[in-house]
């Protein structure tokens, strides 16, 4: 389910492989783009138009390579802190748009442009690791501006899970010294 205030905008477009991105749109102008390849925030721009996420120009867009740069998804682990392939498997799956999150507020306001996002394991993660999960993945651009990444991750084993996750974020930076 995506929402908006009156003023910002929530739409899906396909990119030129085919998959769904959300464009989210704040009433000041601020956008942010997010593919459902990885669940991966791929731009995030100001309302001046200023692009604050960096993307490499050798990225690929397209399954099954790690798009480089935005804010990939690492789960279920993060680096090589574990027994799968470095930063885990939820950035080279197909995530979808969920049509039924859980709500946070009781107020009944739409609240900021937002979309909320959902990964349930394939058959090949299950292979992988033997664990039954759901993420729900909210992503909202503020009316100032802010980007907000909130995920749950729900246990579907019946039993306890190890795990980490972690935004690995590809912040735009015009001069390091």
């Amino acid at each position: 389910r995506s929402t908006a205030e009156a003023g910002s905008s929530v739409k899906i477009i396909k990119d030129k492989h085919g998959i769904d991105q959300v464009i989210l749109r704040n009433t000041r102008g601020a956008t942010a783009r997010i593919s459902l390849y990885g669940g991966q925030v791929l731009s995030w721009k100001n309302e001046q138009g200023d692009e604050l996420l960096f993307m490499s120009s050798k990225a690929t867009f397209k399954p099954p390579s790690a798009i480089r740069g935005g804010i990939p998804i690492c789960f279920p682990q993060f680096a090589s802190r574990g027994g799968l392939e470095q930063h885990g498997f939820a950035r080279h799956r197909m995530w979808t748009v969920d049509t039924q999150p859980p709500s946070p507020r009781a107020n009944g306001s739409n609240g900021p442009a937002s979309v909320n996002l959902l990964l349930r394991p394939c058959e090949e993660d299950l292979k992988l690791w033997q664990n039954k999960f759901e993420i729900r993945l909210k992503i909202a651009l503020l009316e100032d501006g802010r980007l907000i990444l909130r995920p749950r991750i729900r246990n579907a084993n019946g039993k306890p899970i190890s795990f980490s996750i972690a935004f690995r974020t590809y912040f735009s930076i015009s001069d390091i010294r």
